[in-house]
């Protein structure tokens, strides 16, 4: 049995693959010209074609906290639909880019990769009693790429049952099969990802077959930092009840009126503390802006916050 590691280890391969990256890229969205596949999303690119990217999105759109769901929700029905007019919607490919910073589509994502991906490779490489970890990355690289079955029979057609020819041997011989299939593929663009089955017949040849790190696929470094690496969040720390102060009609009233008003005090302003935003307050802010070389308009913002301290 996989440990956690391997598991990993073979997901990342994948992920370079598909995206260049060993921890995948959550917001990357790409459409290639002739790929069956159409719009392609998330960090091992699952595809509009299929009707997977449809899965991905609705299982996101369910989860909470979901920043993007409100937005995204709208375009379920024509994504079960694969309405392939989808490839050149700008709006959806600028908000799947958007949403792949937000941590609930990257936790939608791991899930999804894993359930619609992954469990189905362990079944498979167990039906077959393949156990190393390179062949369960063997696999998964071809659930996520497509065509495992056909490939697969063409693989026992020729070289037998893995249990006759033995584990590594058979899975040789998927790889040199598979990478025959890719090469003679009337899609050219599929011609162009035998780098894949290169990449594993290097591993083979090293015999590294349990996947110990470190390792390199397509000049890209897998080791254990990879795994303790999440994706930053870009979300502000800025306290959501903090406001820009100014003179409105009605004025602004409140404990942070009060604040500025006891700030501006101890800075020797002469004004009524009396927690209403007023045509004295603001004369007395535009004074003490001007003073300090701000911008005189009367509004007490980040910098007119900091530089009075409250």
């Amino acid at each position: 049995m996989l440990t956690e590691l391997q598991k990993q280890t073979a997901k990342a391969i994948v992920n370079i693959f598909e995206t260049g990256r060993a921890r995948g890229d959550y917001g990357r969205v790409t459409l290639l010209a002739g790929d069956s596949g159409h719009l392609t999303y998330g960090m091992a690119q699952t595809t509009l074609g299929s009707g997977n990217l449809h899965l991905l999105i609705k299982a996101y759109c369910t989860a909470p906290g979901a920043a993007y769901a409100a937005a995204l929700n709208p375009y379920l029905q024509r994504l079960a639909d694969i309405d392939l007019r989808l490839d050149n919607d700008l709006t959806l490919r600028g908000l799947l880019k958007e949403a792949g910073a937000d941590p609930a589509m990257q936790e939608a994502q791991d899930g999804f990769f894993d359930r619609v991906f992954w469990r189905p490779t362990v079944e498979a490489a167990s039906r077959l009693g393949l156990a190393e970890a390179l062949s369960l990355a063997v696999i998964y690289d071809s659930m996520i790429h497509g065509s495992w079955n056909p490939t697969r029979d063409r693989a026992l057609a020729t070289a037998g049952q893995p249990s006759k020819v033995g584990e590594r041997s058979w899975i040789a011989a998927y790889v040199k099969e598979r990478r025959n299939w890719l090469a003679k593929h009337p899609n050219a663009l599929l011609g162009k990802t035998v780098y894949r089955m290169d990449a594993f017949d290097t591993l083979i040849g090293a015999k590294n077959w349990q996947l110990a790190l470190p390792l390199a696929v397509r000049g890209v470094r897998i080791d254990r930092t990879v795994f303790d690496y999440r994706p930053p969040v870009p979300v502000s720390a800025i306290d959501a009840a903090t406001r820009n102060l100014l003179l409105t009609t009605p004025h602004m009233t409140g404990a942070d009126v009060r604040a500025l008003e006891e700030a501006l005090v101890k800075d020797r302003y002469a004004i009524n503390v009396d927690g209403v935003f007023d045509e004295g307050l603001e004369a007395a802010l535009k004074s003490f802006q001007k003073e300090h070389g701000l911008i005189a308009d009367g509004i007490a913002g980040p910098a007119t916050r900091t530089i009075l301290g409250f």
